[in-house]
């Protein structure tokens, strides 16, 4: 099948897996061809329907932390990317002219030797467009590294990218909590949000809480943005204590649910649409409810008071340990921002 033309109407598909854990590297290869084989069922099997033009993939689907340190992950697990699994996603959206995000890697890079990052890339016809490592790493248990906490790191964060489909960017899991996170992507101009997560029970689709709704709804009415998200369905076997309850969907800029996988483990694709000249002419448009655009960033003065230590693995490695530790930190500083910002509050009825 030959590169469609660019275009502003098309469907996102949102992949849901339900892979046993990967032990070691070469158990990466088999994962690769089963989501390529998604690919090939969600662009082929819709085709007469409508385009596919853009697959995301859950956090973890390539492997998943399943050791204790991040040693055991760099010698087991770990790889730089690109890599020749990225290789093969490439030459899947060559050969449909379509845009993959990956579900995430444990990533090595010889720049930063003794980390490990959860890395998700966006990948197109023209190879890796980019790569998002995770900023808010789910503590304590996550023990790969933020880019945050490492000294002197000078790529962007939160990068946005321009493609054929509109502008892309993406986040992983536990970022989308924050909503000043997911905010750096749409100041960028990101047109379509995508999370690429591994929300476990019981925050996932079930109710009451049902947190996986809730935040992504709510994200994309704040950023006037599309949202792909693609959930793990993985069972309690698999990985316990945990179990992964999919409900993978597609929101639109108003929090309007496209499509959604039913709740519960298990392979799922799930595909809705994308119409970036509605959202488009909604942002040009829109006087009211035009969130972006009345941003008052000089309002949030809290902002300019660090509160999780920033450049800490210079002081210690990542574990479970330090990051009980760091989080102690980071409340005694909010303790601290908090008595200040009272008093501030104070002294204004002086």
């Amino acid at each position: 099948m030959n590169s469609q033309s660019t275009c502003d109407r098309f469907y996102a598909a949102a992949c849901q897996v339900d892979f046993p854990p990967a032990n070691n590297r070469t158990d990466i290869d088999r994962r690769v061809s089963r989501m390529l084989e998604m690919i090939d069922c969600a662009v082929t099997g819709y085709e007469p329907f409508f385009d596919v033009r853009l697959v995301v993939f859950p956090e973890f689907a390539h492997a998943a932390p399943v050791y204790a340190t991040a040693s055991e992950l760099l010698s087991k697990l770990a790889l730089p990317i690109p890599n020749e699994h990225t290789d093969r996603y490439v030459a899947k959206a060559r050969q449909y002219g379509i845009y993959i995000q990956t579900g995430t890697f444990l990533e090595t890079d010889p720049l930063w030797p003794g980390h490990v990052f959860n890395t998700t890339c966006l990948i197109g016809p023209d190879g890796v467009l980019a790569k998002y490592r995770k900023v808010h790493t789910w503590l304590p248990w996550e023990i790969s590294t933020s880019p945050h906490d490492l000294p002197n790191y000078d790529k962007p964060l939160f990068p946005a990218v321009e493609t054929e489909i509109g502008r892309i960017g993406a986040a992983i899991c536990y970022d989308w909590l924050f909503p000043e996170a997911i905010r750096q992507l749409a100041i960028a101009g990101a047109e379509i949000l995508i999370r690429v997560s591994a929300y476990m029970d019981p925050w996932g689709t079930a109710s009451p809480m049902d947190w996986w709704t809730l935040v992504n709804r709510t994200r994309a009415i704040e950023n006037v943005a599309y949202v792909v998200a693609a959930n793990q369905g993985a069972t309690l076997a698999r990985y316990p204590p945990f179990s992964w309850p999919g409900g993978s969907m597609i929101v639109d800029f108003d929090g309007r649910i496209l499509a959604q996988a039913e709740p519960g483990p298990g392979e799922r694709i799930v595909v809705g649409p994308i119409d970036l000249a509605a959202l488009r002419s909604a942002r040009e448009r829109r006087r009211g409810h035009a969130m972006l655009a009345h941003l008052r960033t000089e309002a949030y003065a809290a902002y300019a008071h660090p509160v999780f230590p920033a450049g800490r693995v210079a002081r210690s490695s990542i574990s479970k340990e330090t990051n009980q530790t760091d989080t102690e930190e980071a409340r005694a500083r909010l303790e601290i921002l908090h008595d200040s910002l009272i008093n501030q509050s104070r002294n204004t009825v002086k």
